[in-house]
């Protein structure tokens, strides 16, 4: 089986795993008693936030371990807000930030606040122009992601954190995908990571607060990790999370290359091999390790379905896979395809035949899915003479990709300068139905609201 979603959790690192069984042994007792075992159980943890530290660029005392990147987000979050009440209440994020600082932002919201998203282009990246525009007197805190989860954009967070500098705001960045490959560059204030990621042990986090950021961490107070995240370590997993992002480190360093070649493998070969497909993500400002990409026409889950049962693991953010009923946020946000939807992040040291394997699999696994759906298998029809100026697909009650395939098959049946109305109540509908025609070079006319659901309007173009 090829494992390629480590964009999701990575295998344990053999590092990882070599200091969780060392230090299960040693890091067992409280490191805050003065007797032997205490004091031994204090070098590792000592050791291992100095590991952490340097990997991520800040001081040993400004690093705390979490009980995960989720935690480490929602802390960071909530105690900057708190600690510059006085700046005001509003929280600058970009629309396509991980679930948890998005979570966060709308918890802030309930509670009074407000907060402004500030839009990405079609690439997934923030323009650091619009990103400063967002920026108030009244801003306490601003979000970025170092790279998104989903597509492997990385994001300007030297300039976006050089304009919240300038406008005295602090910047947290979400660095969890990124930090394996390197240190976030730019004078960001806060940042938050999740061992997991990296192949460390689950249930670990960071999160570095530089000195002079106001920070006022919420909760019931406690004495451990400076006051910011409660309860006794888990030692043996934080010495493993900072063994194994050290090892990593040196790795990616040397294997960055080779992925980067293979997903320009897999981006190029899939343009060409899949019809009626949209590689999405910067091509070139991006992780070395993801690519994703969508396929018109596709059930996402299906697709997940039969790509497993080939012997691959990969990930989707498709509306219509068995995780959600709603489309991505982030491809929603970036205003690309999301049905058929393929995300695909490589482990360090993935063989070149899996790749390869995968490729060519992949066509045959996307054409049985679309056969199965009854989707078209070429263009729209000539016109028919005498036919009427405008038809209507009802789609109600269907999830995508059906309402987009009932569109291609009928797209013909009108005059060019005639109009397709799709009546649709899946939500997806409202991004996979303008998407295809920027695919298809049909003119998207705009949405009317209808009877359970909404009138999707196309007009055909040729």
């Amino acid at each position: 089986m090829a494992y390629f979603d480590v964009a999701s959790s990575a295998p344990l690192h053999p590092v990882a795993r070599q200091a969780l069984q060392a230090s299960l042994d040693e890091g067992w007792a409280d490191p805050a008693r003065l007797y032997r075992e205490g004091r031994r159980a204090r070098m590792l943890l000592d050791a291992a936030r100095e590991a952490a530290a340097e990997a991520v660029g800040c001081r040993p005392d400004e690093l705390t371990f979490t009980p995960s990147g989720t935690h480490a987000v929602h802390s960071g979050v909530a105690g900057a807000l708190a600690g510059r009440r006085r700046a005001g209440r509003h929280l600058v994020v970009s629309e396509v930030e991980h679930s948890s600082v998005l979570h966060a932002a709308e918890a802030h919201e309930a509670a009074g606040g407000s907060v402004t998203r500030v839009p990405v282009e079609r690439t997934g990246a923030v323009a650091p122009e619009a990103y400063a525009g967002a920026l108030r007197e009244d801003t306490a805190l601003a979000c970025l992601q170092s790279a998104n989860h989903e597509v492997g954009t990385v994001q300007p967070v030297a300039e976006v954190a050089g304009a919240c500098r300038a406008a005295g705001v602090p910047l947290l960045v979400d660095a969890a995908q990124s930090l394996a490959w390197g240190p976030v560059e730019g004078d960001w204030s806060l940042l938050a990571a999740s061992a997991h990621k990296w192949g460390g042990p689950a249930g670990v986090g960071l999160l570095a607060v530089r000195k002079g950021v106001r920070f006022a961490a919420q909760g019931p107070s406690d004495e451990r990790e400076s006051g910011r995240s409660a309860g006794f370590p888990n030692l043996p997993a934080i010495v493993a999370a900072a063994a194994s992002l050290r090892a990593v480190r040196e790795e990616a360093a040397a294997e960055a290359g080779r992925l980067r070649g293979l997903v320009e493998r897999i981006r190029a070969r899939v343009a060409v091999s899949v019809p009626e497909v949209e590689v999405v993500g910067d091509p070139e400002l991006r992780l070395p390790h993801l690519v994703t990409f969508s396929c018109l026409y596709v059930d996402g889950e299906a697709l997940l379905h039969e790509l497993d049962r080939s012997g691959f693991s990969v990930s989707s953010g498709s509306s219509c896979t068995s995780s959600t009923l709603t489309p991505s946020h982030v491809l929603r946000a970036m205003g690309v395809l999301s049905e058929g939807n393929v995300r695909i992040s490589l482990p360090l040291g993935v063989a070149e035949a899996d790749v390869d394997r995968f490729l060519e699999v992949l066509p045959g696994v996307v054409a049985g899915v679309r056969e199965r759906l009854g989707a078209p298998v070429a263009g729209p029809a000539e016109d028919v003479s005498g036919a009427g100026g405008e038809l209507v697909v009802d789609a109600r009650g269907k999830r995508c990709p059906v309402p987009v395939i009932e569109l291609a098959k009928v797209i013909g049946d009108v005059p060019v300068g005639g109009t397709v109305r799709v009546l649709a109540d899946d939500a997806a509908a409202r991004l996979d139905i303008p998407a295809w025609c920027q695919m298809r070079g049909q003119e998207y006319v705009g949405e009317e609201p209808a009877d359970r659901g909404a009138a999707y309007v196309v007009r055909r173009l040729g």
